[in-house]
């Protein structure tokens, strides 16, 4: 058993006859009162967010889970299909399994967090940044570059993302996966 101090980002829990990952969390000291823990975990099996707080030293139970390197091979509609890349095994999870899988490309190494008491695959975590390439956009119009100005581009993935006015059709960005957010342009 666990208590909320061990609390972190990625944490698997049994909550209410599921399981939650924590996506985000803040351990809160007001000046009077005692201490709490505010949470926000997602459903692994039904992609459901759900807001929390625990009370100082509350009592949690921690699901042990394994983490396993999977190459991200296809999308067919009904699961996303991966690899193992140890043993070659290979599972399908559906959507609310992922967090972002609208910037998930074929061939992406990710980790899948495995239930170690059934050896069922509960999440994949997405890496930092993905590289992308854009399929589509709109010019950019010259002088128009004196404020942080952005305009909307299509990724190879389908997904679209805020990039400033200097990106290209063609080009290739690094997007930060939690956020879905454009960080930078990559060079060849």
């Amino acid at each position: 058993m666990a208590t909320t101090s061990d609390i972190r980002n990625g944490l698997c829990l049994h909550y209410n006859n599921d399981i939650y990952k924590i996506v985000e969390f803040l351990h809160v000291k007001p000046g009077k009162g005692p201490a709490f823990v505010r949470t926000k975990m997602k459903s692994v099996t039904t992609g459901k967010v759900l807001d929390n707080t625990f009370s100082a030293g509350h009592k949690i139970d921690e699901v042990r889970v394994e983490t396993h390197k999977f190459q991200f091979l296809y999308n067919d509609g009904e699961g996303y299909h991966f690899m193992n890349t140890e043993d070659y095994t290979q599972i399908a999870l559906q959507e609310t399994a992922l967090d972002r899988s609208d910037l998930l490309k074929e061939g992406e190494v990710v980790t899948v967090l495995i239930n170690s008491e059934d050896n069922s695959p509960l999440s994949v975590d997405m890496p930092a940044s993905v590289v992308l390439e854009v399929t589509h956009t709109e010019p950019g119009v010259k002088g128009n570059t004196a404020t942080n100005a952005t305009k909307p581009a299509t990724v190879e993935t389908g997904a679209e993302v805020n990039v400033p006015l200097f990106i290209n059709e063609g080009d290739k960005i690094k997007i930060e996966t939690v956020k879905g957010t454009y960080k930078e342009r990559v060079k060849e």
